[in-house]
């Protein structure tokens, strides 16, 4: 993984961790990777993937069974979506928006936009 300066580290490796779920890459009540195990495999302190799966604790989307290791919560991707909606909807979305207007760009060319993306 190729970590930017536009955000910390803890957090890419949160996003990191929200998009292998999102993708089906690690399924609900999976065992994800040790925190020394994703640590050596981004070349990570240990530290710092202990902040991020804290997080991603609090949020509910991980949960830790004592001795076992992590693991994905049943309900994760659905929290995961409304989590980044939310955050899309209050920063993004805005902005985008905001720049849409100003260079007169129509909703029609938005929406035409928007209906050609596969995923």
């Amino acid at each position: 993984m190729q970590f930017t300066n536009d955000k910390p580290i803890y957090q890419q490796i949160i996003d990191l961790v929200m998009e292998k779920i999102l993708k089906k890459e690690w399924a609900a009540g999976e065992k994800i990777l040790s925190v020394r195990d994703l640590g050596a495999t981004l070349e990570v302190n240990p530290n710092t993937i202990m902040r991020s799966y804290e997080k991603l604790q609090q949020d509910e989307i991980i949960f830790n069974k004592r001795g076992l290791g992590f693991f994905v919560a049943e309900d994760a991707q659905d929290r995961i979506i409304g989590l980044r909606k939310e955050s899309f909807l209050e920063q993004e979305a805005p902005r985008f928006l905001q720049t849409a207007k100003l260079l007169n760009i129509s909703i029609d060319e938005i929406t035409d936009l928007y209906n050609a993306i596969e995923l």
